[in-house]
């Protein structure tokens, strides 16, 4: 059991890295039609209708898809002072007590946001903009896929700290 739960964490690892990787594309493509909507605003005169909307949605996936990646590197927000404060035995037990109220917190969330992305497949909502673009649609059925990622994740990091495997990246900021 403890040789699956390990290809099972190495394998999550993975994916996250590798969806999160993908997502900075999307940053890049966020930066590339700020610029032209730059441009064509101020030297033509001639704004677009559609590429505001369009950044913010990619911006949006990308941070949504990518928890599992941050989460992987342990990269998220901390107060490091605590850490530092009551030494690396108690921090060690402080980080189960992270991971599994992050995995109870996370999955309420996701039981949440359930129905509400399931229903856009038969009702689909619209942005209501002069693009008038499902991003809504798309927002909310993503919310839901960015948090089954992060609760896969965490239960990878999980296994890691049972194990006593955990990267020695995640301690100390």
């Amino acid at each position: 059991m403890s040789k699956f739960l390990s290809r099972y964490a190495a394998a999550m690892d993975r994916a996250s890295v590798f969806i999160g990787h993908a997502c900075s594309a999307l940053f890049f493509a966020c930066i590339a039609f700020s610029a032209l909507e730059v441009v064509m605003r101020y030297g033509f005169d001639h704004p677009t209708s559609w590429s505001i909307e369009l950044t913010m949605a990619l911006c949006a996936m990308a941070w949504v898809l990518s928890v599992g990646y941050v989460t992987e590197r342990n990269r998220h927000i901390s107060i490091t002072m605590l850490e530092l404060m009551v030494g690396p035995r108690v921090w060690h037990w402080f980080r189960l007590m992270q991971i599994l109220a992050a995995i109870v917190t996370v999955s309420v969330f996701a039981m949440a946001v359930w129905d509400p992305a399931l229903r856009v497949f038969s009702r689909p909502e619209y942005s209501g903009t002069a693009l008038n673009s499902i991003q809504p649609s798309l927002l909310k059925v993503l919310i839901l896929v960015g948090a089954i990622l992060y609760v896969l994740q965490l239960l990878a990091n999980l296994v890691r700290w049972v194990q006593g495997t955990e990267k020695a990246s995640t301690h100390g900021h």
